[in-house]
């Protein structure tokens, strides 16, 4: 008999059957579900399973969390159910049934900046490591930084910018060959458009604001600026989504005999003299614009406001999946700005839920069974994973969850108000102090101590004073 033989038959019946399964497929933790008629799984039964430490429904899938044996699950299950099993990215493309217009460019957008996310962390690591070496005067009376006292540091400063600048300022060939990768066109074609936008033969983006001449190509009868969008997200967006409209059109009526020559010409070369006339200089002035907007409310008299609604509301976004456009407004941050002030507050969110848990460890220290599941759940929260947090423990609880946005909120505001910066989007929990530019550590470091004791003291006091809790045993 299989390990998980009845888990698998009563998890078949309560999400409405094999005939309500229209796809399934599974992450790290997580069982993913596209059901034909979500309204006919049983998700308070689904939810009193031993097996299972949480639930919720993002982008269009029912997710049940399992834990780090679901591959194991997941086998059972299929075989069981005697149903294929498909890819994640086969059971996003199924999910879409169930998303409204919003859902979809949102899942689109976060699927694009997924594959880049670990680049970026790297980069982020890297400037906060050569900002510390490099800027933070430590020795000879606070004079000198390690840079200037050893040559080894030196080197290894100069070393590492070799990464830095491959990651953030050739960003642009990254979210190319993603939107490629992710719209199913030629990732090699969305590679040498990305290049195109970031060449050495053009003027650096940051060089044209005091550069006494920018280069052009003389067409004649028209010239076009040669000018770089190094590290520039929205010109990039534009361009790749330009060009896998034109590859695919292009293939639809192309002969296949002849598309291999004919579809990545024509592709290519109207995309890329599109995107230095129309597409980069537009899309540098929306991004421009959206940054200074994000920047003048978190800056402006009312930024205390805007940190206090963005920290109370982030956990929610989650729960929706808009969270994922802060990453594009990260991004352009950071190539504006040279950092950004919305991530911590993304990373003090985090640790806020794992808080809570932390709490509820606290309050049940005599339930094994809750144990199980908190005890992981809080431990990956803190490490930036909050699924397990949120869906296991603090959304089923209530209280918690109300107690972990009150205290990011709090949190929050503190972080805007002193300024604190930064330098890329880090890990999202309490590693994300070594994303944090070093003039601000030690400011982040006292938010980090608020979203920590905040959460975990109104979680105590909720329960204590039967505030929003409800029996869920």
């Amino acid at each position: 008999m299989s390990k998980f033989a009845n888990d698998v038959k009563e998890l078949l019946e309560y999400v409405g059957g094999k005939e309500n399964i229209a796809a399934v497929s599974h992450c790290a933790t997580r069982m993913r579900f596209v059901l034909n008629d979500p309204k006919k799984a049983d998700v308070k039964k689904i939810d009193a399973m031993k097996v299972v430490k949480g639930t919720f429904t993002q982008a269009g899938q029912f997710q049940v969390i399992i834990g780090n044996e679901v591959p194991v699950f997941y086998n059972e299950f299929v075989r069981y159910a005697g149903i294929e099993g498909v890819s994640k990215e086969e059971a996003k493309k199924a999910a879409r049934q169930n998303m409204s217009l919003l859902q979809r460019l949102i899942s689109h957008l976060g699927e694009i900046f997924a594959p880049l996310i670990p680049a970026i962390v790297v980069g982020g690591l890297i400037l906060g490591f050569r900002n510390v070496i490099g800027d933070i005067k430590m020795f000879e009376n606070g004079t000198k930084s390690l840079t200037e006292i050893s040559q080894f540091w030196a080197g290894v400063h100069h070393f590492l910018w070799l990464i830095g600048e491959a990651i953030f300022f050739f960003l642009p060939v990254g979210i190319t060959w993603s939107i490629s990768k992710k719209m199913g066109t030629t990732q090699i074609l969305g590679i040498v458009l990305g290049i195109t936008l970031v060449s050495p033969q053009l003027l650096n983006a940051y060089a044209v604001a005091t550069a006494k001449e920018i280069p052009v190509w003389n067409f004649g009868f028209a010239q076009v600026k040669m000018i770089g969008y190094q590290a520039q997200v929205i010109p990039a967006m534009l361009a790749g989504f330009t060009l896998s409209f034109f590859e695919s059109k292009l293939r639809e009526v192309v002969p296949s005999y002849i598309s291999m020559i004919v579809v990545p010409f024509f592709a290519l070369v109207p995309t890329v003299l599109i995107a230095h006339t129309i597409l980069g200089p537009l899309g540098w002035a929306i991004g421009s614009v959206i940054s200074k907007v994000v920047y003048a409310g978190l800056t402006s008299a009312f930024g205390w406001l805007f940190a206090a609604l963005f920290g109370f509301t982030y956990a929610p976004l989650v729960i929706t999946g808009l969270h994922h456009m802060t990453n594009a407004i990260d991004l352009q941050l950071m190539s504006e700005l040279g950092g950004t002030n919305l991530w911590p507050m993304i990373a003090l969110s985090n640790i806020a839920q794992g808080s809570a848990v932390l709490a509820m460890i606290y309050l049940n220290k005599h339930d094994e069974e809750e144990k199980q599941v908190s005890i992981p759940a809080c431990i990956s929260c803190y490490l930036g994973v909050t699924e397990p947090a949120m869906f296991g423990i603090n959304l089923k609880y209530v209280y918690p969850f109300l107690a972990a946005m009150i205290g990011s909120s709090i949190a929050a505001v503190f972080s805007v108000g002193t300024g604190v910066m930064a330098n890329s989007i880090g890990v999202g929990g309490l590693p994300g102090i070594l994303s944090i530019k070093p003039q601000f550590m030690f400011k982040f470091f006292i938010a980090m101590l608020i979203a920590i004791i905040v959460p975990f003291v109104l979680t105590v006091v909720f329960k204590k004073n039967n505030i929003l809790v409800k029996d869920n045993k």
